[in-house]
């Protein structure tokens, strides 16, 4: 029997921190690989801040060879200037990724803490200690974005498991309605290389 390995790198996008993780999936158990957070001086010009943050994700892609790259999707927030700033930062993950060949899902926070803690409202030190369950580490992943990025990770890994159980399950196809009539895209959104 063939063992299927996945690599996943997860990201927590972030101007002042950006989080990442990188996880693997083989014979159905989940490994940590690697894990921490990209801090650019806040003193730096936000420019150089995006460009730092850039530099090091393109390197921890050509270090550790992720198969897929996973990036937390923006959440609503009440100060526009942090949501537009977040957003950058998002831009900054995801082109990274696209530039080395990869593909880019996307989650909701809402959906990462679902799929690792078993509640979409769950608390930053709620994921730590799951994320830490989950990957068997000895202590919670720091900085607590790591711990994010981390979530989003194994968040890919569940609902692509999911998605081949769907995939390959006769008794849950339903005529013309697909997979148990699940629209294409309501488990995750993959961002498409143009």
């Amino acid at each position: 029997m063939e063992v299927v390995v996945m690599r996943v790198l997860g990201i927590d996008p972030g101007t002042l921190t950006t989080g990442y993780g990188i996880v693997v999936e083989e014979d159905h158990k989940l490994f940590h690989v690697a894990s921490g957070g990209i801090s650019p001086s806040a003193k730096q010009p936000f420019p150089l801040r995006l460009k730092k943050i850039y530099e090091e994700l393109v390197k921890i892609i050509d270090k550790y060879r992720p198969q897929v790259v996973v990036v937390e999707d923006l959440f609503v927030s009440k100060n526009i200037k942090s949501a537009l700033k977040l957003g950058h930062g998002r831009g900054v993950a995801i082109l990274a990724a696209v530039n080395a060949g990869l593909p880019v899902f996307e989650y909701a926070p809402l959906e990462v803490k679902q799929a690792v803690a078993g509640n979409g409202k769950a608390d930053k030190k709620q994921v730590q200690m799951m994320v830490k369950a989950l990957l068997d580490l000895p202590k919670a992943p720091h900085p607590a974005d790591a711990a994010d990025a981390l979530a989003a990770a194994i968040c890919h890994i569940h609902c692509s498991r999911l998605r081949e159980i769907l995939k390959n399950s006769s008794s849950l196809r339903m005529p013309g309605r697909g997979v148990s009539g699940l629209r294409s895209g309501a488990v995750s959104r993959k961002t498409q290389a143009t």
